[in-house]
C-alpha cells in the first residue's frame, strides 16, 4: 500500500479503497513511512512492564495505613505523589498480583434488594420465645 503512494503516485484515499483499507489507517501507514521509513506492523503483544512496579512499596504502605481507599482514590494518590496515570483496572491487577483484594464491606454496600433477604414475617408466631404458654381452664 505505502509503495502504491510513494512510488506509483496514488493518494492516500485511492490506496485505501484498492487495497481495501480505512483511509485513516492508509494516512497514518505513509505518515510513519514518511518519517521512519518504516513499512512493517509495530510489534504487538510481548512483555509489557507495569508502570506500578517502581512504586510497589509506596504503593503497598498506602494500602496498609488507609486500607478503607478506593482504587480510584489511589490512582488520584498517585497521580499527585508520583506522576504516574493509573485506572482502577490496572491497580486492581497490581494488588491481585500482590495477593490484596478490595473486598466490600457493610459499611460500602449499597441498600440491599428483597431478593437478597428471607421474606418478611409480619406475625410473631414464629418466634416460640415471645408466646406465652397456653393458661388451662
Amino acid at each position: 500500500m505505502i509503495k502504491a503512494v510513494v512510488e506509483d503516485g496514488l493518494s492516500r484515499n485511492e490506496a485505501a479503497r484498492v487495497f481495501r483499507v480505512g483511509i485513516a489507517s492508509a494516512i497514518r501507514w505513509v505518515k510513519a513511512f514518511e518519517e521512519t521509513q518504516r513499512t512493517a506492523a509495530l510489534p504487538t503483544g510481548g512483555d509489557r512492564r507495569s508502570v506500578l512496579k517502581p512504586h510497589r512499596e509506596w504503593l503497598l504502605e498506602l494500602r496498609r495505613k488507609e486500607n478503607d481507599l478506593t482504587l480510584d482514590a489511589i490512582a488520584e494518590r498517585l497521580l499527585r505523589r508520583h506522576g504516574v496515570e493509573a485506572d482502577k483496572s490496572m491497580l486492581s491487577r497490581f494488588f491481585a498480583g500482590e495477593g490484596i483484594s478490595f473486598k466490600k464491606n457493610r459499611v460500602r454496600q449499597r441498600a440491599d434488594s428483597a431478593r437478597c433477604r428471607p421474606p418478611f414475617r409480619n406475625d410473631l408466631a414464629h418466634r416460640s420465645d415471645l408466646i406465652s404458654p397456653a393458661i388451662p381452664r
